[in-house]
């Protein structure tokens, strides 16, 4: 997309692209988000934030990986979350699986 934007982006299945003469005023959530253009509030994605040469970023930022090139402006807040398959795998031995609704006989 380019142009101007203001309020909130959700595209929480999709993949968004903030062109280079983009200005947004809004938070962001997208599974994935290529930024070229100007963001100003939150990004959050489920997938990648990529920020390119010319992006630049005014918010704090969420998603599992995080890729900036040179010259690329970020301010704000950066938390990289756990792959879920990587959390189940780093889970220690013989600890208990978190089970929700699921009836679990007792000794058996």
């Amino acid at each position: 997309m380019d142009g101007v934007v203001e309020g909130t982006i959700l595209l929480q299945e999709s993949r968004l692209t903030v062109g280079p003469n983009a200005r947004v005023m809004a938070d962001v959530e997208a599974r994935d988000v290529v930024v070229y253009g100007l963001i100003e509030g939150n990004v959050r994605a489920s997938g990648r934030i990529e920020l390119r040469e010319s992006a630049v970023v005014r918010g704090d930022i969420v998603a599992e990986r995080l890729s900036i090139e040179e010259n690329a402006s970020m301010k704000g807040r950066v938390e990289l979350l756990e792959r879920a398959a990587e959390g189940a795998a780093g889970r220690r031995a013989g600890a208990p699986i978190p089970t929700t609704g699921v009836a679990v006989p007792t000794g058996v």
